[in-house]
């Protein structure tokens, strides 16, 4: 079989993602993504850690001053990405690497926990970097955007807008993952911060509307479970694909 390869498309798409976008916004929502990292992964203790897809580090940084995890090493398929990591010095990122977005450059189980944060909704094969993931770890954190709705497919340029091309719920997620072999070992279904709302709401209504939404679907546990604004997971890989 070829080696799989990130479309040229998608390689010049991400290439300068995080030279002219908004870093004070992906920073804000950085601090919610570290802390649900944290919350998953408080019970165990993981000395080295493999993040995949760090963007331009917002999630490392609030990983490093919550001091999480002593010792961090990243993975990023954008050029402008790796700058803007290694322009943040954070003292417990070790080491920082350029990749093909799905051949991991580490060896069989190199790592206790590889975390892997809103990214598989950008990628092509998330199946193909769901196995390397789990060769080079013995555990596994997850986090998706939950960006289904029943008209979804009338939103597709919004959210290529966004570089998402996969759409998930929280159990079609968690389908995915059973099916490749992963064992859920606990999971959080995320709300959005109030801050992050307020500064994505163009006006006091729609903020207080999204406010009131966002506490109606936390509130009731069937809506909870299905209409999250984002969804985690601790995992840890117990055998292949599952099919037949």
């Amino acid at each position: 079989m070829a080696k799989p390869v990130i479309s040229s498309s998608v390689q010049e798409a991400y290439a300068a993602q995080y030279t002219s976008s908004d870093r004070s916004w992906r920073d804000l929502g950085g601090k919610q993504k570290a802390e649900n990292i944290a919350r998953l992964c408080q019970k165990r203790a993981f000395g080295k850690v493999l993040d995949v897809g760090s963007g331009d580090g917002a999630v490392l940084q609030w990983l490093d001053r919550m001091q999480v995890f002593p010792a961090i090493q990243s993975l990023e398929i954008s050029e402008s990405g790796i700058e803007g990591i290694r322009a943040r010095n954070l003292k417990s990122v070790e080491d920082v690497r350029l990749f093909d977005g799905y051949t991991i450059p580490h060896g069989d189980k190199a790592f206790p926990l590889a975390t892997c944060s809103h990214v598989l909704e950008h990628v092509e094969h998330p199946r193909l970097l769901l196995r390397e993931i789990a060769r080079v770890s013995e555990f596994q954190f997850f986090e998706v955007p939950i960006d289904f709705s029943l008209f979804v497919d009338q939103k597709v340029e919004h959210f290529l807008a966004y570089g998402h091309i996969n759409i998930f719920t929280p159990a079609l997620f968690k389908f995915l993952l059973k099916t490749e072999g992963f064992e859920v070992l606990d999971e959080l279904f995320a709300f959005y911060d109030p801050e992050v709302l307020k500064r994505s709401s163009p006006s006091p209504v729609t903020y207080w509307s999204r406010r009131l939404k966002s506490a109606v679907l936390e509130a009731v546990p069937l809506f909870r479970k299905v209409k999250p604004n984002a969804y985690a997971v601790l995992c840890r890989h117990s055998g292949a694909l599952r099919i037949f």
